[in-house]
């Protein structure tokens, strides 16, 4: 994996360098310097795993993530619009004119493709680390009690507590959840990036969010990366109660609604308990339908096949950036964001309220706060 990655980030490399820094108007002598600069930030990955071993364990100034990751997201892009580019003259090749020649080999348009790439990547990154705007989505759900017509849940997915995602962030999006007045909070995972010791503080204002049926959540596969029940351990310790293979029931007006959480995939790599649907469901009272929290979205057919009425879950950021997002769908079983119709069962994929500290840039695939409104359909 670590060396498919490093290809392909070298593959970025190259097309920047070859297809844009060897067409701009200065000297030999600095387009190699400019394009031996462009080296170790496309290689960031790389250099981060070697100095601190992992993501996990990087520590470093906030401005810093911001301004290396951002730097690899928009030459991410311009590697991509050169792509385009390079396509589009090739498909022009049969009926080319000189016109066409010149704009799309000229450095006239070489540079306008630079300048709106950089562009795209400020605007990107100021995007990925702001606070998530409010998203309401309204989901009719067959078989939700009566009583639960208009149960407003708050989803949170992907905070990434991290060196870019620090405490004043978590803490916005605390408020901002609050002020929503929910029913109920969900997260469904990823909640940091980093060892316990490290993110403590960072984490430490989720204890703060507030629903009359509390707060539940799911892990993700990044609470699997240092020291799982560890982890476990602290956010509980934040008031939260982790949905791991086992359901909670809430109530309303003399009826039930469970939630069934299942862990990650993830966790077979470090000898945690697997994703179990069974388990997670059993012993939930007869006629008490379940929604079913899950990291990941890919489950939902299972989901909807075990008689699930609803399944919340995050995972993809949105895919980020439009264009690179069809890798991310076809990685997720053809779900990326928003809400899906699995057979009988809705499916609602979260963009994201934060991100990975590792890309720290979003085009055309905003973050979010979820919130959800249960609505029983109409006879």
């Amino acid at each position: 994996m670590a060396l498919a990655v490093t290809l392909v980030t070298l593959l970025i490399w190259l097309t920047a360098s070859l297809r844009f820094v060897a067409l701009l108007p200065l000297g030999r002598t600095w387009r190699v310097l400019i394009a031996l600069a462009l080296l170790p930030i496309t290689e960031y990955w790389l250099i981060v795993n070697w100095y601190f071993g992992s993501f996990n364990f990087m520590e470093m100034p906030r401005w810093a993530v911001m301004a290396l990751g951002g730097a690899l997201g928009t030459l991410l892009m311009l590697a991509l619009l050169l792509l385009v580019r390079d396509l589009l003259g090739l498909l022009l090749w049969p009926i080319r004119t000189w016109a066409t020649a010149q704009l799309l080999k000229g450095r006239t348009l070489n540079l306008a493709l630079g300048l709106a790439t950089m562009l795209l990547g400020v605007w990107g990154t100021a995007q990925a680390v702001r606070l998530p705007d409010i998203k309401p989505v309204e989901i009719e759900v067959a078989g939700l009690p009566s009583a639960f017509e208009g149960y407003r849940i708050a989803q949170l997915s992907d905070l990434h507590a991290s060196p870019l995602n620090r405490a004043p962030w978590v803490r916005g999006v605390v408020e901002r959840t609050n002020a929503l007045h929910p029913d109920l909070i969900v997260i469904s995972g990823d909640f940091q990036d980093g060892t316990v010791a490290a993110r403590a503080a960072d984490v430490r204002p989720l204890a703060d969010l507030k629903a009359p049926d509390g707060a539940l959540g799911v892990p993700g596969n990044h609470e699997y990366y240092t020291n799982y029940p560890a982890w476990m351990a602290a956010l509980r310790g934040l008031g939260i109660t982790l949905l791991e293979n086992r359901h909670a029931l809430v109530a309303r007006g003399g009826q039930q609604l469970a939630l069934a959480g299942i862990t990650d995939p993830q966790a077979r790599a470090f000898g945690q308990s697997a994703p179990d649907l069974q388990a997670a469901l059993a012993g939930i009272p007869p006629g008490v339908p379940a929604i079913v929290l899950s990291h990941r979205p890919e489950g939902a057919p299972e989901s909807a096949k075990a008689g699930a009425i609803l399944q919340l879950s995050g995972h993809t950021h949105g895919g980020q950036i439009v264009g690179p997002d069809l890798l991310t769908r076809i990685a997720n079983k053809g779900f990326l964001a928003g809400l899906y119709q699995v057979g009988t069962m809705p499916l609602y994929v979260s963009s994201g309220t934060g991100l990975w500290h590792g890309l720290p840039v979003r085009v055309g695939h905003p973050s979010e706060i979820t919130l959800i409104t249960l609505r029983v359909p109409a006879r």
